[in-house]
């Protein structure tokens, strides 16, 4: 089934740290020659890389970019957000709104979020989540 990269999955794949998400990736790729991130996970690596001056994978990222597919906010997506947003707030369990976002595109686009995050992302109601981080 294809997925959505949460950005800490997406920055663990860019650095080549986390030999389980490295497998993962290697596995899913060869199904699916296309990835799809957020917008918003594009923004959090992308001013990660620039503050830290990662020259290398930087341009690693951006390569990524290029051959993978950002998916782009609609309004669909920011009323979506919205609602969870009240919801979780409702509950006492909100979280930020990078990472509302990004449920609320994973949501919009059908696709459950690959993450290292299940705990915090499985307080998202719908949101099918799955942990690439540990074997």
């Amino acid at each position: 089934m294809r997925l959505l990269w949460d950005t800490d999955v997406l920055s663990e794949y860019i650095k080549r740290k986390n030999p389980h998400v490295s497998r993962r990736a290697a596995l899913y790729l060869r199904l699916y020659p296309k990835e799809s991130i957020s917008l918003i996970s594009r923004f959090e690596t992308l001013r990660g890389l620039l503050a830290a001056n990662a020259t290398t994978l930087l341009n690693r990222f951006e390569t990524f970019c290029q051959k993978n597919n950002v998916l782009p906010l609609e309004d669909a997506i920011i009323v979506r957000a919205s609602e969870l947003w009240a919801d979780l707030k409702q509950k006492g369990q909100l979280l930020p709104d990078a990472d509302l976002l990004i449920a609320a595109t994973a949501l919009h686009h059908g696709l459950p979020l690959a993450t290292g995050n299940v705990a915090h992302f499985g307080r998202v109601p719908g949101l099918a989540v799955e942990d690439w981080t540990r074997p």
